[in-house]
């Protein structure tokens, strides 16, 4: 290893630190811990993603399936339900907030390399500024703007 590599490793511990210790992350760690700590909550989430299973089997197969119409019906109610809840619709918003912040530093990251490096991100406005926009030849496969 190089003086270079350990410098680089060094300021990226720096850097993934920072951002444990940024707001963000804090509110992000206090909605989870919101969600999870509440056993009631966390159990109706459990059977989401049990009924969610469920509901990518019957996707399989359709109207065919035996219980298409329970499930369909159930997913969208436990869905609502979950939606609707306070503690889940914070820890939802806690998470984009701290997505934007990684999707920033990516941003940044990538355009420090090179103006070519792709950036995958969830805001559109990374992804938009991201794309090789000059075509790529592959008819928007790769997601770029051509």
């Amino acid at each position: 290893m190089t003086y270079e590599w350990v410098s680089i490793t060094d300021s990226a511990d720096e850097l993934s630190e920072m951002i444990l210790q940024s707001e963000q992350a804090a509110t992000y760690r206090d909605a989870y811990d919101s969600v999870y700590s509440d056993t009631q909550l966390a159990r109706e989430i459990h059977d989401f993603a049990r009924l969610k299973e469920l509901y990518e089997e019957v996707q399989r197969f359709g109207k065919y399936h035996p219980d298409y119409k329970r499930v369909m019906k159930q997913i969208r109610v436990d869905k609502r339900r979950l939606d609707l809840n306070e503690k889940v619709a914070e820890l939802r918003l806690a998470e984009n907030e701290l997505q934007d912040l990684m999707d920033q530093v990516s941003f940044i990251l990538g355009r420090s390399v090179s103006e070519a490096v792709k950036i995958p991100s969830s805001n559109p406005f990374f992804s938009s500024d991201s794309s090789c926009g000059s075509g790529c030849g592959t008819g928007g496969g790769c997601s770029c703007s051509a």
